[in-house]
């Protein structure tokens, strides 16, 4: 299988950015996009250049750090599946493939399809985690849960922050991560203790670095775990419960 790929090539941050094209012969149907770029690699160093710098991990669809555009398509052109899981045979034998970063205003090229997406770590530091003592493992359970909700707060959490549902968005809007956050941690019965100054701090961090969500949808996509859309109405939920019992709280 013979493929052309056009990738990006970006030195650094403050760079222009240009883009390279180059031939790839041998390729298997089966191989997936990680696996092209790494064949890229291979054949640069044979050629004495630079490689293309990107990112992976576990390339097990868990970690999330794959993230990357193809065609235009946040991770590729099958849904709900991460880079690492994107398979050459939906292409065709002769097909140019374009290779680019994860493309967001608040997404800044660090180098090649090298993205910063710290943006999304400052909403979960802004909130994301749980101060309250949960005690030792046994006390656990004693605290009982409803099954159904149990799998619905583990549907949320299953989120593994591959940023893909922003550059997805026409808006950068990161609704769907902030949702699934929010969500996920409202539902269980510690977490749910800091359940207002949680969606207060994460909201206002988002709102900062992100866009407004116009529900177009396209973040549950491209969202390899699956996040159903209905996460982010989580955000304005949770932001405007937490304003309405502040105001109980103070008689306003």
């Amino acid at each position: 299988m013979k493929l052309t790929l056009e990738v990006w090539r970006q030195p650094s941050t403050n760079a222009q950015g240009t883009w390279e094209r180059h031939e790839l012969d041998g390729l298997e149907p089966a191989m997936s996009i990680l696996e092209m770029l790494d064949a890229l690699n291979e054949q640069l160093i044979a050629q004495g250049r630079e490689q293309v710098a990107f990112e992976s991990d576990c390339r097990e669809g868990i970690c999330g750090a794959c993230g990357l555009t193809v065609n235009g398509l946040p991770h590729g052109p099958e849904n709900n599946l991460p880079a690492c899981h994107q398979r050459l045979r939906h292409f065709k034998d002769g097909d140019t493939v374009r290779i680019e970063p994860l493309r967001s205003a608040s997404y800044p090229v660090v180098r090649d399809l090298i993205v910063d997406r710290s943006a999304l770590d400052r909403v979960v530091i802004a909130g994301g985690t749980v101060a309250v003592n949960a005690g030792t493992a046994p006390d656990a359970d004693t605290q009982l849960i409803n099954h159904e909700k149990l799998e619905l707060a583990m549907d949320f959490a299953a989120c593994i922050g591959c940023g893909a549902c922003v550059a997805a968005c026409p808006n950068g809007a990161a609704h769907l991560y902030v949702g699934s956050k929010l969500a996920h941690l409202s539902m269980l019965p510690v977490p749910r203790q800091e359940r207002d100054q949680r969606a207060k701090a994460m909201v206002e961090a988002a709102e900062s670095s992100f866009g407004p969500c116009s529900n177009y949808g396209e973040c549950a996509k491209v969202c390899p775990e699956n996040i159903p859309l209905s996460a982010v109405a989580a955000v304005n939920k949770e932001r405007m419960l937490s304003g309405l019992r502040r105001q109980v709280k103070t008689g306003a």
